[in-house]
Order: C-alpha cells, then sequence, then structure tokens
C-alpha cells in the first residue's frame, strides 16, 4: 500500500502489522512441529530422519486445533488482566481531575478537540521521565506518567507527550504491541521449555537396529534440527516486536505535532527524556511501549525505538521544529532559590518557544496573561487551536 501522508501511513502500518501479527501465530505453529520432532526422538531414537519428519508432520496436523486454542487462551488471559499485570510491575495507579488537574486538563483538552474517547490517567512514582500507553479497547485504554516527567517538563512538553501517547491509541499501536507482547511470549515460554527439559533430563539416546549408529546419529541431527527452528521462532518473534515498536515512534511524534500545533514542544520533552526514561522495575515489554526506550541491545540491532537524534531531525525536517541539542536538566531549587529579597516568587524565564515562530503558531500577544508562575504557563504560553489555557 502506498503511503502519501501521515494518515495513509498509518494505514499501512496498521496492514503490515497485521501481517507480521499473523506470522507470528505461524511461529507457534512451528514450535509445535519442533517439539513434535522431540517427542518423536524420544519416543523412538532407532528411526531414520525422514521418518522423523513424517511422524512429527502427522502430530502438528493432530495437535493443530489444540495449539490454535491454546494461543487463543492466552490472548484471552492478556486481554483481560494485561492492564492489571502492568499496574501490578510499574505501581501505577489512577487519579482524578481532583487529584491532578493540571495534567488531567491537558490530557482532557487534547481529547476534546479530536473527539477521542478519554483514557484513564495514571500515575506511577519514579525519578525517571517516561511516559506509556496501555489497553485493547476503550474501556482499558490508559496512559501512565512518571512523577518524574511531571517535574521536570513544562505544560507544553507534557501536552506534547499526552499527544503522542494519544497518537498510539488512536493508530492502533497498543492493541498491536500488547498482542505482539502476547504471542512473543508464548514463543519464548515455550522455547524456554524446550531447553530446560532437554539439557536438565539427561536424555540419551541409544535406538538399535541394523544401521545403529546411523539412525542414532539421525535422532541427535533432528534434535539439533528441532533446537534450531525453536532458537529461530524465538529470534523472529523478538524481531517483529521490535519492528511494530520502531517503525510506530515516528508516526506518533508526527501525530503529537498534529494534535498540539507545537513542533518544539515534543523536540524539547524528547531532548529532556534522552537518556532519562529507564524504569528499573518494567520488563522489556513495558520498556517497548513507553516514549522513549534506552535499553539497547547488540550493537543497537535490538532497539525497540529510534535515537532521539534521529526522531528529532526529523520534527526539523517536516515539522518545522528548532533543535536545542541535548538537555541539562536544571537542579532542583536549593533552599532561598526560587525568591524574591521581598518573598515573592520569581516567574521562571521564558520557555523555548517564546521567541521562535513555528509553522503554526505565533508567540503571545503582548497583552497576554501575566504573573501566572506556574512552569510553562504565563507570558510564554502559546495560544493553541483551542485558546489560552
Amino acid at each position: 500500500m502506498a503511503a502519501y501522508g501521515l494518515y495513509t501511513h498509518i494505514a499501512s502500518n496498521k496492514t503490515r502489522s497485521v501481517l507480521l501479527l499473523a506470522g507470528l501465530f505461524l511461529l507457534v505453529y512451528v514450535m509445535v512441529f519442533a517439539g513434535a520432532l522431540v517427542g518423536e526422538v524420544f519416543a523412538d531414537g532407532g528411526r531414520a530422519v525422514s521418518d522423523y519428519f513424517h511422524l512429527a508432520l502427522r502430530d502438528l496436523i493432530v495437535a493443530l486445533p489444540v495449539a490454535t486454542i491454546g494461543a487463543a487462551i492466552w490472548i484471552v488471559i492478556a486481554y483481560f488482566f494485561h492492564q492489571s499485570i502492568i499496574d501490578a510491575v510499574t505501581g501505577g495507579h489512577e487519579v482524578t481531575r481532583q487529584e491532578e488537574p493540571r495534567l488531567y486538563n491537558l490530557l482532557e483538552n487534547l481529547c476534546i478537540s479530536r473527539g477521542i474517547p478519554m483514557p484513564k490517567l495514571k500515575i506511577m512514582q519514579s525519578e525517571s521521565l517516561n511516559a506509556f500507553a496501555s489497553g485493547l479497547n476503550r474501556r482499558q485504554y490508559a496512559i501512565t506518567v512518571t512523577t518524574g516527567l511531571l517535574d521536570a517538563l513544562d505544560d507544553h512538553e507534557i501536552e506534547a507527550v499526552l499527544g503522542h501517547e494519544l497518537t498510539h491509541i488512536r493508530n492502533g499501536d497498543v492493541q498491536l504491541m500488547v498482542i505482539a507482547v502476547v504471542i512473543a511470549g508464548v514463543v519464548g515460554f515455550f522455547a524456554e521449555l524446550f531447553f530446560r527439559i532437554y539439557f536438565n533430563s539427561g536424555v540419551r539416546f541409544s535406538g538399535r537396529s541394523s544401521n545403529g549408529d546411523r539412525k542414532g546419529g539421525g535422532a541427535i541431527l533432528v534434535i539439533i534440527l528441532a533446537a534450531a527452528l525453536l532458537a529461530l521462532a524465538w529470534l523472529l518473534s523478538q524481531v517483529v516486536r521490535f519492528a511494530l515498536s520502531r517503525s510506530r515512534e515516528f508516526l506518533a511524534d508526527a501525530g503529537s505535532v498534529e494534535l498540539t500545533k507545537n513542533p518544539d514542544a515534543m523536540i524539547w520533552a524528547l531532548r529532556k527524556i534522552e537518556g532519562r526514561g529507564e524504569l528499573p522495575r518494567a520488563t522489556s515489554a513495558i520498556m517497548e511501549m513507553c516514549v522513549d526506550n534506552p535499553r539497547r541491545g547488540f550493537a543497537d540491532l535490538f532497539a525497540t525505538h529510534p535515537s532521539v537524534e534521529a526522531r528529532v531531525r526529523a520534527l526539523v525536517q517536516y515539522a518545522g521544529g528548532h533543535d536545542p541539542g541535548p538537555l541539562a536538566l536544571p537542579e532542583p531549587p536549593q533552599e532561598g532559590e526560587g525568591y524574591g529579597d521581598d518573598g515573592t516568587a520569581v516567574p521562571p524565564p521564558a520557555g523555548p518557544w517564546s521567541a521562535q515562530q513555528g509553522p503554526w503558531g505565533g508567540k503571545t500577544p503582548p497583552d497576554g496573561p501575566s504573573g501566572d508562575t506556574t512552569p510553562g504557563r504565563g507570558a510564554d504560553i502559546i495560544p493553541g487551536p483551542w485558546g489560552r489555557r
């Protein structure tokens, strides 16, 4: 499917993702076939290699309905309980407008502007700077934000991050990522089960026949092939997970700019989050859903997100943003700092976009609001598409 803009890219990406997920189901059947090979060797270690393949194929046909139902049950369990598992791992808890009026209002404004159902809003106690969306349907959708992110980013940047996560929900990325993780979990579970059984059981093959040595060697060859199939299935399941996540981050960044009309806010949010998003208690599956995943594999081959540098470069090139380069977060204020000699609060400096003319908006008029000392508000506020906040 040819892609000519944001929405056709989304549609094209969804089509490719569905095909990839169908491929993951095929991986489950590959693992069943590999398990059947091992089972036939355990049953009789004195057959020829071709006999093992014929018997394993017969076993696969018999086990096909059971394998499909088993994978479906696994998905059903994840459908109903994945959010509870995520909350248990991260410690996230739902908040209301009364508890977090600033964050709640920013998210509600974005949802109203595009007619998007309001997802649940959750907070997790962590100094890390990150956020992620989760859920498989409208009743389950949730956006979780760390307290570190709330402390380090101003309103415009938080709004950009919320727009990024809302785009993941709008594009169907969240459902596909959860399903991909679930199926990859099935593959990983059975692959580990096989290797544990084989290496811990001490099974030996001593099949006897007129060509005993040749056929005994055939049993060992079949075991090696089965192990290779399992390893290949596991590796491909991980590659698919990474592809599903990596290809969507650029679209989510673009969707955030579309929602907020403020590319600089998304750029500054990424620069502040850069290298500070590690969630120590989170599994790799949760980190794959975050705004940024600092975990990297061998030579970045298994990195689930494009680099911040690449994402910022795309926003500068295609959205007209301005890159400030890597940013150092300000030190927490010490006692007595942040106040004037008369004890009154000192307003924060103007935000990075107060002196810039972006492709969708300008600076606050001279008669804009003043006296508001909340970071990201006051003289540096940008009149968004729905009015000043």
